[in-house]
């Protein structure tokens, strides 16, 4: 671990390139249902275009439902998504697969398979039946092996790994993929806090250096805070507010939304707003 400031979204460099921010990935009065579990209903938002957005709530309030809607893993029973225009139903599967790069919570890998594989299978959107494994697979699979630092388990299986080996594993199948959008479920989970700052760094670059747009559910407000451009604040199945950081996490919100009370302030590192709950005692 080099000993670095966070690069993150501070005063007036706070992305001037995302100021005419477009939208591709757009949800219209959408109802989300897992059979008769109603999770969101009338359900609008847009995803900013090359903006690091990041979607907080509590638990059960249909973030990972959201997310799954915007991947297309689950139809809409009413309303609709849209990406470039086209409705997600309408778009096929593999095109999207080369669009929309979704890493879900607790993903199960294919029994034996080695970590080498598993990231390797994140080329299969860009495989036919014409066309083999190339210089440039090659090359998308050893930048994401760097990038999420597992090159010391590429034989290993991914079976065999630790909880926070594993979400890197994941992450960097994704990364292989090479999607202008990811979408990523509780990225951080079971990543100790090194971990945690080192992935969140790393959707940082992407997102500014290679303008990837990054979609991702979190549960730490101030990890949000930091590294995102743009919030999405559910509660029940409804989107209670969504904006730049600064303008909306205040202490009425998160009182709102978790039931807790807290201090925001400033971070002094990076000018962020930073949440600092209230005992719930008095020591």
């Amino acid at each position: 671990m080099t000993n670095v400031l966070p690069t993150t979204r501070t005063d007036n460099h706070s992305h001037n390139h995302h100021s005419h921010s477009h939208y591709r990935l757009i949800a219209e009065n959408i109802t989300l249902a897992y059979q008769e579990t109603l999770i969101t209903e009338g359900l609008s938002l847009k995803i900013p275009d090359k903006q690091f957005t990041v979607i907080l709530g509590p638990n059960g309030c249909g973030k990972s439902t959201l997310l799954r809607g915007l991947s297309k893993l689950l139809s809409p029973s009413k309303g609709q998504i849209c990406f470039d225009g086209q409705n997600l139903e309408q778009y096929p599967r593999k095109a999207l697969a080369k669009a929309l790069g979704l890493l879900p919570q607790s993903a199960i890998a294919p029994s034996g398979i080695t970590v080498h594989d598993l990231v390797a299978r994140g080329r299969f959107p860009h495989q036919s039946f014409m066309r083999r494994w190339t210089l440039a697979d090659e090359k998308a699979v050893n930048d994401a092996i760097q990038a999420t630092q597992i090159e010391g388990l590429l034989q290993q299986t991914v079976e065999s790994l630790s909880g926070g080996q594993r979400q890197r594993v994941w992450v960097a199948m994704v990364l292989a993929q090479q999607t202008p959008y990811l979408l990523l479920d509780e990225p951080t989970t079971y990543l100790d806090i090194a971990h945690q700052i080192e992935l969140l760094e790393l959707f940082s670059t992407l997102n500014r250096q290679d303008g990837r747009t990054i979609v991702a559910v979190l549960h730490d407000l101030n990890h949000a805070c930091r590294y995102a451009d743009h919030l999405i604040v559910m509660k029940s199945g409804t989107v209670v507010a969504q904006g730049a950081p600064k303008d909306i996490m205040t202490e009425t919100l998160v009182h709102d939304v978790y039931g807790l009370n807290s201090v925001v302030i400033d971070d002094p590192l990076t000018h962020t707003p930073l949440v600092i709950p209230k005992p719930l005692s008095k020591r």
